[in-house]
């Protein structure tokens, strides 16, 4: 079964009922062994992706504060080649950007062929903190679901592989994190009066995640609720989803690949037999 919740599109979500201390059924030694297998995969994965060429990948992380979309990062693409990876996040806009539509400045940081790319909260933000405080009409906003849906469509459309993962915590599970980081002096940079002040828009932001998740999860770009209260389990489902939707791609990359061999093995073919003995 499935560690992550794939929301089929056109159906209703509640947050409430989806565990998010969820352990699949196994201890963690378990799933730290099952995930160690799955990241080596991966590892593979990404190989054949950047030199196939033929596709791309954008990994959208959205989630509260604390949710691990930092540690999922960590942990989930800890063995791929930096080279091959880009990470991009989206602060509050620029004038520059403000000028521009919303997704101005997320299409022109969209992963290239080849290219592992991952939104560390992202175009979402507009439909969701923006909504939750009032930063933008509510025609404004409520236009967004489908301006996201039809730009997603053209990533897709046009070779990007787009795997969306909700890091879903609890409330209880937040506090305790955020109390822990008070605890801890080397955490202590990581303090924030502003976390607190948005905890206290949960139940807000719930709703506007669970409209979001409802009304943009199509099937060229799916979204994934991830239980993640415990951080081990998060990250042998976020690393499965990601090996199970990117296989369905290996034969045509495989098959990419075996073309340019060939190619590169009779070009060298005929360079030796130009050489003068």
């Amino acid at each position: 079964m499935p560690y992550a919740h794939k929301v089929a599109p056109g159906s209703k979500v509640a947050l409430s009922k989806i565990k998010p201390d969820d352990n699949g059924g196994m201890d963690k030694e378990e799933g730290l062994a099952r995930f160690a297998k799955l990241n080596a995969e991966l590892d593979v994965i990404q190989e054949e992706l950047y030199a196939a060429g033929t596709h791309s990948v954008l990994l959208v992380l959205q989630g509260m504060d604390t949710s691990g979309k930092d540690g999922t990062i960590r942990n989930v693409l800890l063995n791929l080649n930096p080279q091959g990876v880009r990470v991009e996040s989206f602060k509050v806009p620029t004038e520059e950007e403000l000028a521009h539509d919303f997704l101005w400045r997320v299409h022109k940081v969209a992963p290239r062929k080849g290219e592992f790319g991952v939104f560390n909260r992202s175009h979402y933000e507009d439909v969701l903190v923006v909504r939750v405080h009032d930063l933008a009409p509510k025609e404004v906003w409520q236009a967004r679901y489908e301006q996201i849906n039809q730009f997603e469509a053209l990533l897709a459309a046009t070779g990007t592989i787009i795997v969306k993962l909700f890091l879903h915590i609890s409330k209880g599970e937040q506090e305790e994190r955020l109390r822990e980081r008070e605890q801890d002096v080397t955490k202590a940079w990581k303090l924030s009066a502003g976390d607190w002040r948005e905890r206290e828009y949960w139940d807000d932001y719930q709703n506007a995640y669970e409209d979001a998740l409802e009304r943009c999860s199509t099937e060229a770009a799916p979204w994934y609720i991830v239980p993640a209260d415990r951080k081990w389990f998060r990250n042998l489902a976020a690393t499965e989803v990601l090996v199970d939707t990117l296989n369905a791609y290996r034969d045509g990359w495989h098959a990419t690949l075996d073309e340019m061999s060939k190619a590169r093995v009779a070009e060298l073919q005929e360079y030796r037999a130009g050489k003068p003995v």
